[in-house]
């Protein structure tokens, strides 16, 4: 979709996830950035009467802020799929690849990109350490959630069913991985090409969703601290990430990068965060130079549907 003021954009956001009230702003910072550039645009908080909303309000073009589950899976790409309405970002299958960390972890090992060696249980499965390939430290986190939402680090054994509890009560299914110490790198991509790598380093033990949202409680570092044959590597292995998942557009690859320079790919963020606090716009801004308003530009000229109707 080329800039035409004239379309109706409903800008989506809040929904039905763990992460609505991130979702929230931000939709709100995207809507007011629509209507700067001189869009038409309507702010839609998400409920499962999307559809009737979308019809009643004659919207032909959506920018998809949502986060989470039911806005990030494929769910509300199927849903504007069947409407025909073009939208921003990566399709149905790779935004579902990309929410459920088991398949996109077998995707990327697959395709010969390090991730994180892990167990993948399901609720009633019992996580015993004696049996797992790898010690302590390790990672506990529900397969199907964002912003860290039920993710553990365990040092010792007496944390691991905590752990393990915390991670099924958002999902029926979890991943225990090995811990990787590293820099944590997240690799911004916009029109299918890498446009920087930013490092993060979080006042709390790891990028958790305190650190994420709040204020002050993560420092960012652009361009990230890597030599440059490193910093080139971690930002071709994000846009492999990104393209093994048949991503679309813009996403955010997160990466732990350890000290002899292997770059391990936690996950790809195909909705990634648009709040004040947000990295892809703080990439987009100091690798590409491209303000808030613009980004959000070039993210809604990109609006498309995967499948065509008959």
């Amino acid at each position: 979709m080329r800039k035409n003021t004239s379309k109706k954009i409903g800008v989506l956001m809040g929904g039905l996830s763990a992460e609505r009230e991130v979702s929230l702003k931000s939709g709100a910072a995207v809507f007011q950035a629509l209507l700067t550039q001189g869009y038409q645009a309507v702010a839609i908080d998400v409920g499962r009467d999307l559809a009737s909303v979308l019809e009643r309000e004659g919207i032909e073009a959506a920018f998809i802020a949502l986060h989470g589950r039911y806005g990030e899976d494929g769910c509300v790409q199927g849903l504007l799929e069947l409407m025909q309405i073009p939208y921003t970002g990566s399709g149905v299958l790779a935004s579902a690849l990309a929410m459920h960390k088991l398949y996109s972890k077998q995707a990327f090992t697959a395709n010969g990109i390090l991730t994180a060696p892990f167990h993948h249980f399901r609720q009633g499965e019992q996580v015993r350490l004696a049996e797992l390939s790898f010690g302590l430290p390790l990672v506990v986190k529900p397969v199907q959630e964002g912003s860290s939402v039920g993710v553990s680090i365990v040092k010792l054994e007496s944390e691991l069913n905590t752990a393990v509890a915390l991670a099924f009560s958002h999902d029926s299914e979890i991943l225990v991985e090995q811990y990787i110490k590293g820099q944590e790198v997240q690799v911004g991509i916009l029109d299918d090409r890498p446009i920087g790598a930013i490092e993060i380093v979080p006042k709390n033990e790891f990028y958790d969703f305190e650190a994420k949202y709040t204020d002050g409680m993560a420092e960012h570092i652009f361009p990230a601290r890597l030599e440059p044959s490193l910093y080139a590597k971690a930002q071709q292995i994000g846009l492999a990430a990104h393209r093994t998942l048949g991503c679309k557009g813009y996403s955010r690859v997160d990466l732990l990068v350890d000290s002899t320079g292997d770059c391990y790919v936690l996950e790809v963020n195909t909705l990634p965060g648009m709040t004040a606090l947000s990295l892809l716009p703080e990439i987009a801004a100091k690798g590409a130079g491209l303000s808030f308003e613009a980004l959000v530009e070039r993210i809604i000229e990109s609006a498309t549907l995967s499948t065509k109707a008959n």
